[in-house]
């Protein structure tokens, strides 16, 4: 049985070891501050997926996104992973449907996330498809040297 519920720090080295799973390799440190920050943003929420002995085995992380062009909030899933071992054993759907429901509590009238156009990233695009997500746009992304 999967339960989810709201991330703590004691999830910490789960998380971080989530990330690699993801493609993402961190280190405790790094992850600790990355979700200090997210914790301290009032806009984001992150929960966490947990097995048998209260394991953590997986993640999705949200934000409530208000529209500029019209009325009413959308939720943007920034994360969503599953450990890698237990992926295709419906915890990813769990995580999924769980967002949906907390995202209609809060009002919203959507689910949006968006997903890296890699080889390795095939298995999630029909993940989503397979659960309701349609491509609807693109996503443009221009990266700089950061001014200290």
């Amino acid at each position: 049985m999967v339960l989810i519920r709201k991330y703590n720090s004691s999830d910490l080295e789960a998380v971080t070891d989530l990330m690699a799973d993801l493609g993402y390799p961190t280190d405790v440190d790094s992850m600790k501050q990355r979700m200090k920050l997210i914790e301290n943003n009032p806009g984001y929420f992150t929960f966490v997926a947990t097995i048998q002995d209260h394991e953590v085995v997986g993640m999705i992380g949200t934000r409530l996104v208000h529209y500029y062009e019209g009325d009413g909030v959308t939720v943007q899933i920034s994360i969503v992973v599953v450990r890698e071992d237990l992926q295709g054993k419906e915890i990813g759907k769990e995580l999924l449907a769980f967002i949906e429901n907390w995202a209609k509590e809060k009002g919203a009238n959507s689910l949006y996330l968006s997903s890296g156009i890699k080889p390795e990233r095939i298995k999630a695009h029909e993940f989503y498809k397979k659960n309701g997500f349609d491509i609807n746009g693109y996503r443009f992304v221009k990266r700089f040297e950061m001014v200290q």
